[in-house]
C-alpha cells in the first residue's frame, strides 16, 4: 500500500508523535498552520469518514479529547475533517486535524 499515513504507522516514515495507543496515532503536522497542529489518525485504513464505522469515529473523538488535555488547550482549539477533493482532502486515509494555541478565524476557508 502507498498510502503515507500507513508508512508513518508502519515507522518507514519517521513521525513527531504525540500521543498513539492500540488503535490511533496523533503526529505534529509538518506545515502547520497554528501553533498545535495535531493530525490524529485511526491505525487501521479508512479512506475517509464517509467509509468510517461509527465505533471508530469514536475512538479518535476520545483521544481527542485527551491530546487536548495533554496539549492544555483549554482555551479552546479546532478539529477539522477534510473529506474529498472538494473537500481539501489530500492524503486518502481517515484524518483528523487538531488546531490550537491562536485565535482562529471563521469561516475558515
Amino acid at each position: 500500500m502507498s498510502c503515507l499515513f500507513c508508512k508513518i504507522i508502519k515507522d518507514e516514515i519517521p513521525s513527531d508523535k504525540v500521543f498513539e495507543s492500540d488503535e490511533i496515532l496523533a503526529f505534529n503536522d509538518i506545515e502547520p498552520q497554528a501553533p498545535v497542529h495535531v493530525l490524529i489518525i485511526p491505525k487501521k485504513h479508512f479512506s475517509n469518514v464517509k467509509e468510517t464505522p461509527p465505533e471508530e469515529i469514536s475512538k479518535i473523538f476520545s483521544a481527542i479529547k485527551e491530546i487536548a488535555e495533554k496539549l492544555d488547550l483549554e482555551e479552546g482549539f479546532r478539529v477539522v475533517n477534510n473529506c474529498g477533493s472538494l473537500g481539501g482532502q489530500t492524503v486518502d486515509h481517515l484524518h483528523f486535524h487538531l488546531l490550537g494555541k491562536r485565535q482562529l478565524k471563521w469561516p475558515p476557508g
